[in-house]
């Protein structure tokens, strides 16, 4: 399993995005099941500025490519937690989300472009991420 940020999203359905040849590249060599949440997609549609960027994610959402992790009140303490203890980079909600879900779930490898900040989050019981690109 992978689970995918807001960046990766981002640079997959625009084009001229800076990081769409690596994250193409990357998305090819991953297998499935990929998995996202709430928070990194509305990042995601916030930053894609055309309407059409927007409907291609939601079309790949509607495709379950990547498939929606469930998050519920029980997670809401420990992404608290997890902003708090971060909060110099600071760690944003989406990345308390995943990182959340990376614990809960035993998921080790992250689809992101924001390397600086999930090379310093350490998720309980994984010690580190491993990170794509």
């Amino acid at each position: 399993m992978t689970l995918v940020d807001a960046g990766p999203l981002v640079a997959l359905v625009d084009a001229d995005d800076k990081h769409h040849a690596a994250c193409v590249e990357a998305a090819r060599r991953l297998r499935p099941p990929l998995l996202t949440v709430w928070p990194a997609v509305a990042e995601a549609m916030y930053l894609l500025e055309h309407a059409r960027a927007r409907d291609t994610l939601w079309e790949m959402l509607q495709r379950r490519t990547p498939t929606l992790a469930d998050l519920g009140h029980e997670d809401v303490p420990r992404m608290r937690e997890l902003m708090a203890k971060y909060g110099d980079l600071p760690m944003d909600l989406a990345d308390a989300a995943l990182v959340r879900v990376a614990e809960r779930d035993h998921i080790r490898r992250v689809f992101t472009i924001d390397r600086a900040d999930f090379s310093v989050y350490r998720p309980k019981g994984l010690r580190t991420f491993e990170i794509v690109p």
